[in-house]
């Protein structure tokens, strides 16, 4: 039995509350090791996503040869990446360690990434130009792959911008007969003026694009003439065109310079290009640049509301049942789902306001909607929405914390309460204004369900061009944390999707952490302009 000293030291401990202490330490080191852990695990995947692994070639007891990278490893077997979903049906095959019979890692095994059907593992057959094979056909591969993905990048460029301004062009001017119509009435003066002004400009743009379109049948008979046999492990042959690899090398000949620059690359057409097969391949740019975008927009948004807001309950709202009922009100939306935000988006700004703005400044496109759908802006403002009651809490605090005194001298000087807030309350308090900003865009930037209903979608295209307004918000985007989900839970292959699951991730934290950063950044030089040091 535990003696009353004993006993007593106890209670002493319980009154004084260092048992809890402890807890409350413990609690917040396994926070710590856990979201460290989290951070290691995206780091190491997502760096060793891309690295070139060498070729293997597996021999089966059943007689089955198999050729790709093995990828993951579980008890008594081990995931090969077989790729050559063409002619297979198949990308992974597990293979049990009991059933090898053999394995090795060939010279001549080849990578192939491809536009379509993803990764090709086997052998290079021949090169052909015009039909007829040539040799060497590894270094004639490489001189033509370059003058290849040129062309196909300069075919792209044609379809995509050079035919798209004529056409853009053309639709314009149809519009512009489609508003006078709708605004003047049909036969009216200003009708007729759009009209002749199509009419002048329909030979030039018929003109412009038959050029655009001679020159990409040009180019496209040139990209048929190369093309390349490649020979899986048991001798199936495919034949592609050379523009359809996008990357091909020989995986086990390959030094560590080869392997550098082949994994520099995947990086980098990662960083800029825009995806392809179903997301799992390809570069993830307009994923980017709409996090980016969509966060700046938000913060714009949120942080001059948030202030005014804050401003007014406490600097001129006299304190009340009233004024309390709103603090608790502007506290309990911080807690509300961010679903019911997407809906409340979808409903009121997409198809409420979107629809108004079309009808008076849009009618020649309707019933096509312009700003009454889903898109970049309408996702913005949602998302401010949801977290401005972040910056209106961080903003009442701070202005809390900036001493009654330096008003007070304010006052004692003839300054007014505007004066006073603008020029002493203000550069206190922004510090304090700028530490809310960080907690919402690091809100802000990893919502993913109110995207889904008010912009984010699979593909798209960067939302700026060079037609006026250049910037357009009213389109629909890419978003990292959509694009997570999507490759992670919707993709054709769930396994093949996972490298760039990782990948993926660790750009959204290196984008949040380089958006949070650039305010911390700001927030230190306001702390000491303005020597402010409680934030």
């Amino acid at each position: 039995m535990p003696t009353r000293h004993g006993s007593r030291r106890s209670l002493d401990l319980l009154a004084r509350g260092q048992p809890w202490v402890w807890v409350t330490a413990g609690g917040i080191a396994t926070a710590l090791l856990m979201i460290v852990g989290l951070l290691l695990l995206v780091l190491i995947n997502g760096l060793t996503a891309y690295w070139p692994e060498r070729v293997a070639r597996v021999r089966l007891q059943d007689g089955t040869t198999l050729l790709g990278e093995f990828t993951r490893t579980e008890a008594g077997r081990r995931l090969l990446r077989t790729g050559n979903f063409d002619l297979t049906g198949k990308d992974f095959q597990w293979v049990e360690d009991a059933q090898i019979a053999g394995e090795d890692h060939p010279g001549e095994a080849w990578v192939f990434e491809r536009l379509e059907w993803g990764r090709f593992y086997g052998s290079l057959r021949e090169v052909r130009l015009d039909d007829r094979p040539v040799v060497p056909a590894p270094d004639r591969f490489r001189e033509l792959h370059g003058a290849a993905r040129r062309r196909l990048a300069e075919i792209r460029r044609i379809e995509k911008h050079d035919l798209g301004a004529v056409f853009a062009e053309m639709e314009r001017l149809r519009l512009a007969v489609r508003k006078a119509d709708v605004r003047h009435g049909p036969g009216s003066s200003a009708v007729e003026a759009a009209r002749r002004r199509a009419r002048e400009r329909e030979p030039g743009l018929e003109q412009e694009t038959a050029a655009l379109n001679r020159r990409l049948e040009e180019l496209k008979q040139e990209d048929r003439r190369a093309t390349v046999v490649l020979a899986d492990v048991n001798g199936r042959e495919k034949v592609h065109r050379v523009s359809e690899v996008v990357r091909a090398y020989p995986a086990n000949e390959l030094g560590l310079p080869g392997r550098l620059a082949v994994y520099g690359s995947r990086w980098w057409e990662f960083l800029s290009s825009e995806p392809r097969e179903f997301n799992t391949e390809g570069g993830i740019f307009p994923a980017i640049f709409g996090t980016v975008l969509m966060t700046l927009i938000m913060s714009v948004v949120i942080v001059p509301f948030g202030v005014i807001a804050a401003l007014y309950l406490r600097e001129y709202a006299r304190q009340g049942a009233l004024v309390s009922t709103v603090r608790i009100a502007v506290n309990n939306l911080a807690g509300v789902p961010s679903i019911v935000f997407g809906i409340f988006g979808l409903g009121f700004f997409c198809y409420l306001v979107g629809g108004r703005i079309d009808a008076l400044f849009h009618p020649e496109k309707l019933p096509a909607p312009t700003f009454g759908t889903q898109g970049l802006l309408w996702a913005s403002l949602t998302l401010a929405l949801l977290t401005v009651p972040v910056v209106i809490v961080a903003t009442e605090e701070a202005l809390a914390a900036v001493p009654q005194s330096l008003r007070e001298g304010s006052y004692g000087c003839g300054a007014s309460r505007w004066q006073t807030i603008r020029r002493i309350v203000l550069p206190k308090a922004m510090p304090g204004i700028m530490t809310g900003l960080i907690l919402a865009m690091a809100r802000g930037a990893g919502e993913v369900a109110p995207l889904m209903l008010t912009g984010v979608v699979k593909l798209a295209e960067v939302p700026v061009d060079g037609h006026f307004p250049f910037l357009h918000l009213e389109r629909s985007f890419m978003h990292l944390g959509f694009h997570i989900y999507d490759v992670g839970l919707q993709s054709r292959n769930s396994e093949a999707g996972k490298p760039t699951v990782f990948v993926t991730t660790l750009v959204l934290i290196l984008v949040v952490a380089v958006l949070n950063l650039a305010a911390i950044w700001v927030r230190g030089r306001l702390r000491r302009r303005y020597g402010s040091e409680r934030f």
